[in-house]
């Protein structure tokens, strides 16, 4: 009890100490000002004491302080009313007004400023006080708790009361793979996981931990609509061309995510997982979710209240400390990239590929302004009682993939991580109904240089080569399709790639060559269906033979008018799908698990005349990707394949055996089976019945 007390005390002191330093720091900033601009005084006309006009400048910063926590609150609900674009202007301009206000209420009645002028004093003043609270803060992950706890339950009052039946948290952790997590947790990188498994602390462990396997498009598009709306159905990669519509899909293009979950919706007749008092934060798809922020599949919806987050996303941007918190982390983000990149080049690294442009300002998005949104929305849905909510969070992928998996760059990231956990399951304390923290991710990561880098050419130079057509001298970049730039043009409504994203054939009869990862498709667009192996020969006899004996392809799938599909490997390895369980091949280094998502791949509708996928070396785990990165993933071999399921025990086990879920549609399933449990409605050995017989 007396330790309780103490540490009751320090916080208090903190506080105190926090809003004292945010006094001064005002009060010296009307000072400054006072001095600088000459309509705007803190004295008489005939001058007062340095004394009186110290006084009154600290009269004026507390009486701005005091107003603002008076009648900020007031406020809020309207603030939540307007577009997050200029909820932050809105702040200052607020904050600023309330200045004014304490201005004219100083009781010696010497402050007074020009109305222009009033108008940059305030501007200035909500800005120093807010950098001000926020640097305070940035590292005191309890005051920011706090904060985000005053603002959900402000929005609390509107929802009804809130069941007592446990609710339901799974935090996605984008691209970490089973392995690099069981090695983050034994190198003391991730603590609260490693907590939670009570890894060599002798204490009991609250979670296990599971791997489970992808199909062969192990990328966030198809894991992702399998976990949230139980169908990965006919999500052959990342991007594809369909050829009765004339497009290339792409899972991080707004359009065809909201296609994607159509489909999906009509193909399980079911709205998704989080249907029910759901929300979805940060991901590709909705999964039926009533409350969504910085979700792709609903960015190119006009705006509107159905698109909108009204429990996170606002919250966390109407408050100008959260605002400022974030910022000064992007900028610290930015020069962090920019120095690692520099390093890198100058101690020569390989396999490296290029960082500059753009990508510093992409990098800081995904790991400071998603993060920060996303678990603020993630802690304002608990206290407010949701039911299930699903968050993803992309900073450990979008760095892995430029950094390599195992990169300090990606350690750090995971640190992070780590931290955002431990905020989770602290504000979890306060929630009005308990939460059972479910951990997972929708695929790992491969290492290896990219296939250009270690060849000279890109895929589609070797498929050109093959058809007999003319290839450039120099190979052309092929642009990685990271998650995070997505959500960047999503965040600045441009959710749409430009003309040259397209990846439209310049003539009718030239192959449409797309990469995802280690996954290369090669579709001709003037044959309206799959062609076979019989046909391709037929029109390029030199082309699968080109592929299937070069180095850095591992295999590739076909149709065949004698056997319906046929893996190809180099020397003339010819294996049917049929027969891939007692002769595998080429799948063979593959591991298990290959064959049964080659033949899932084989049977969609959409799937490409020609699948390739590239080398891949089980000593080392590495593949080639077709796309630059440095660690990649989207096709089969190596760790890319095996993500992780993180759950508390007092859930059921995710398979009933102890062996590892095969696909997202799999987990989606457990998932829903674990909502029942918490729900009450039936008992896990019955639900675990239902899921065997499904």
């Amino acid at each position: 009890m007396q330790g309780l007390r103490g540490v009751r005390w320090r916080r208090i002191a903190r506080q105190i100490g926090r809003s004292v330093t945010v006094w001064a720091v005002s009060t010296v900033t009307l000072l400054i000002l006072a001095a600088l601009l000459p309509d705007f005084r803190l004295q008489s006309p005939d001058g007062d004491s340095a004394t009186r006009t110290g006084l009154a400048a600290a009269w004026g910063a507390g009486a701005f302080g005091l107003l603002s926590a008076v009648v900020w609150p007031l406020l809020v609900r309207l603030l939540l009313l307007v577009p997050a674009l200029v909820l932050g202007l809105l702040v200052f301009f607020l904050n600023g007004s309330l200045l004014l206000l304490a201005l004219h209420v100083d009781p010696s009645g010497r402050s007074e400023a020009a109305p222009e002028t009033a108008v940059i004093v305030a501007a200035v003043m909500s800005a120093v006080a807010s950098a001000t609270g926020a640097a305070l803060a940035v590292r005191d992950d309890e005051a920011y708790r706090r904060r985000l706890h005053r603002l959900a339950t402000r929005g609390r009052r509107t929802r009804p009361p809130c069941p007592t039946a446990p609710g339901l948290l799974c935090v996605q952790l984008d691209g970490v793979g089973h392995d690099v997590l069981t090695d983050a947790v034994r190198g003391g990188l991730m603590p609260t996981v490693a907590r939670w498994l009570a890894a060599g602390d002798g204490t009991r462990p609250t979670h296990r931990l599971t791997a489970w396997r992808t199909d062969w498009s192990s990328q966030t598009g198809a894991s992702q609509l399998g976990i949230l709306h139980g169908s990965a159905f006919d999500v052959p990669a990342f991007r594809w061309y369909e050829k009765d519509r004339g497009e290339v899909m792409v899972c991080n293009r707004p359009t065809s995510a909201a296609e994607l979950q159509r489909r999906a919706i009509e193909r399980t007749g079911d709205g998704g997982l989080l249907s029910a008092d759901g929300a979805s934060r940060g991901n590709l798809f909705s999964g039926g979710a009533g409350e969504q922020a910085l979700v792709l599949s609903i960015a190119a919806r006009r705006r509107g209240r159905e698109n909108r987050s009204r429990a996170g996303y606002f919250a966390y941007f109407s408050d100008p400390a959260s605002a400022v918190r974030t910022a000064l982390s992007f900028a610290a983000e930015v020069a962090r990239e920019i120095g690692e990149s520099t390093r890198a080049r100058v101690r020569g690294q390989r396999p490296r590929v290029g960082r500059g442009g753009l990508y510093p300002f992409v990098r800081a998005f995904a790991t400071v302004v998603e993060r920060d949104v996303v678990v603020a929305a993630v802690l304002g849905d608990m206290l407010a009682g949701r039911t299930v909510v699903y968050a993803d969070l992309v900073a450990y992928d979008e760095v892995a993939h430029h950094s390599g998996p195992r990169s300090r760059d990606a350690e750090k990231v995971l640190q992070r991580l780590d931290r955002s956990l431990a905020l989770i399951e602290r504000v979890a304390e306060h929630a009005p109904r308990p939460y059972r923290i479910v951990v997972l991710s929708d695929h790992g990561q491969s290492p290896g240089e990219t296939f250009r880098a270690r060849y000279g050419l890109t895929l589609d130079d070797l498929v050109r080569a093959g058809c007999g057509l003319p290839v450039p001298r120099r190979a052309e970049r092929t642009r990685s399709g990271a998650e995070a730039r997505a959500a960047v043009r999503a965040a600045l409504r441009r959710p749409e790639e430009e003309r040259g994203e397209r990846h439209r054939p310049s003539r009718a009869r030239e192959p449409v060559v797309l990469a995802s990862g280690n996954l290369g498709l090669v579709s001709f667009p003037d044959v309206p269906h799959r062609m076979t192996r019989e046909e391709i020969d037929a029109r390029h006899p030199a082309l699968l033979t080109t592929l299937a004996n070069h180095p850095g392809i591992g295999f590739l799938l076909v149709r065949s008018e004698a056997h319906d599909g046929v893996v190809l490997g180099a020397g003339g390895a010819e294996i049917p799908l049929a027969q891939l369980d007692d002769a595998p091949g080429p799948l063979a280094r593959f591991g298990p698990g290959a064959a049964g998502a080659v033949r899932r791949a084989h049977a969609f509708p959409h799937t490409a005349d020609i699948m390739v996928n590239s080398a891949y070396d089980p000593a080392d785990g590495e593949v080639l990707a077709f796309e630059e990165q440095i660690g990649s993933h989207g096709g089969l071999g190596g760790a890319q394949s095996r993500p992780f399921l993180l759950s508390p025990l007092d859930l059921s086990a995710p398979t009933a055996d102890g062996g590892e879920p095969e696909g997202a549609e799999h987990v989606h399933r457990i998932l829903r089976r674990w909502l029942r449990e918490l729900d009450g409605l039936r008992a896990p050995l019955a639900a675990a019945r239902e899921e065997r017989a499904a």
